[in-house]
């Protein structure tokens, strides 16, 4: 799926001006709408190929409109959102609107280049019970890795927090929300564990593979091999 051949969904309308220029000299197709009755009303036959919302003018509005996207759609759509650096905190909590995110004010390649990462679709789910990304197999059923083809022996929290990114390619998480989705609520080991956790995992995945986990600087951590930079 193609940024260039498919309809994006933009909120809000109208789009601030350096995202819709950034759009058009992609050479994007894209519709920006200021509800969600709008965006069902000129939904493209073949549907949106991904969302693009601007949330630094009216962060409410911008988050009520994807939990109401979320709700609504058959399928759930490729989300990016744009934030200022003040509302980093704003995605703790609400990991679950968007698939990534990217500061504003943004130089246009980094957004292009993430919004291809986003809809290029590089997470390969074989079956419920497998998934795959580049040389890493998951099996889900019987909790055992692999990176080409090289059995993993990983602890049970180890193998949780692979499995957690690798079905999560490129979507950039906190060390608390990590915590709280794969810890749970109730754990008290702190960030820490966290990192701990992702040593272990880059050691055990080996040098060539270790950059699949990528530490965003005073964020967190991304699954995936980077692709932004140039």
């Amino acid at each position: 799926m193609s940024a260039r051949s498919q309809m994006l969904l933009v909120f809000p309308d109208p789009a601030p001006p350096e995202l819709a220029r950034t759009l058009d000299l992609g050479g994007s197709s894209w519709k920006a709408v200021s509800s969600t009755a709008d965006a069902g009303e000129h939904e493209p036959d073949s549907g949106w190929a991904g969302t693009i919302v601007d949330a630094t003018a009216d962060p409410e509005g911008a988050w009520a409109f994807l939990r109401a996207i979320r709700k609504q759609a058959d399928k759930q759509l490729p989300v990016i959102v744009l934030i200022g650096g003040a509302q980093l905190a704003e995605l703790e909590h609400r990991d679950d609107l968007f698939d990534d995110f990217c500061l504003s004010p943004f130089h246009p390649s980094e957004l292009e280049a993430r919004l291809r990462h986003l809809l290029s679709g590089d997470v390969a789910v074989v079956s419920s019970d497998m998934v795959e990304y580049g040389a890493l197999t998951l099996n889900l059923e019987t909790y055992q890795a692999s990176i080409a083809n090289k059995p993993l022996d990983m602890t049970y929290m180890e193998y949780e927090l692979l499995k957690f990114l690798a079905q999560n390619p490129g979507k950039v998480f906190t060390r608390e929300i990590l915590l709280s989705r794969v810890w749970g609520y109730e754990y008290y080991g702190g960030a820490r564990t966290v990192d701990v956790h992702v040593r272990r995992l880059r050691a055990k995945l080996g040098e060539e593979h270790a950059a699949l986990i990528q530490t965003v600087r005073s964020v967190g951590y991304r699954f995936g091999e980077s692709r932004w930079e140039s």
